[in-house]
């Protein structure tokens, strides 16, 4: 089964084969981490997200990865949180586990992860890192192909709350 790292870096500088973007249903851009991906991967990456029609909350799309190191960026769309009770941890596991299954189809061996509905879309972290945790280790059984998983977060205080995780479960 695929290696899980936790790292704390700037998505958009690593060389996998794809990065997931935290993106919104338009998939033209936003804030936070989309914002981040669309600037560094040029304009060549809105033009083909214009082409994809959008994207709904909890499914993945594709597109390649323009001016960034990884070879693509797959595209999901995280749920907005609402105290919990509309499904929220559903759309967040099939976020992940969506996005991996993509990953598979494209034959790609690594991909990098950052903490999906974390920032504006005001998902607790504590309860986002448990799900993301646990849909990509269920998910991993069924993409041979991928060798290493990469949850690239954007402090160490969010690292270490992956980290304990993942101890805690092995």
């Amino acid at each position: 089964m695929a290696e899980i790292k936790i790292v704390v870096a700037d998505i958009t500088t690593l060389n996998v084969d794809a990065i997931v973007n935290a993106a919104n249903e338009t998939l033209l851009g936003g804030g936070g981490v989309d914002g981040a991906i669309h600037a560094a991967a040029g304009r060549g990456l809105l033009a083909e997200c214009r082409l994809l029609g959008g994207c709904r909350t909890g499914e993945a799309k594709i597109t390649g990865g323009h001016l960034l190191p990884a070879r693509y960026v797959i595209h999901t769309v995280g749920p907005v949180w609402h105290g919990g009770s509309q499904g929220e941890a559903q759309l967040l596991a099939a976020a992940y586990a969506n996005s991996l299954k993509l990953a598979q189809e494209y034959g790609l061996r690594s991909i990098a992860f950052p903490n999906i509905s974390t920032g504006v879309y005001g998902y607790p972290a504590d309860k986002a890192a448990v799900i993301a945790l646990q849909s990509l280790r269920a998910t991993l059984a069924q993409c041979p192909a991928i060798d290493t998983v990469i949850l690239c977060c954007f402090s160490e205080q969010a690292a270490l709350l992956y980290r304990s995780l993942a101890a805690a479960d092995s």
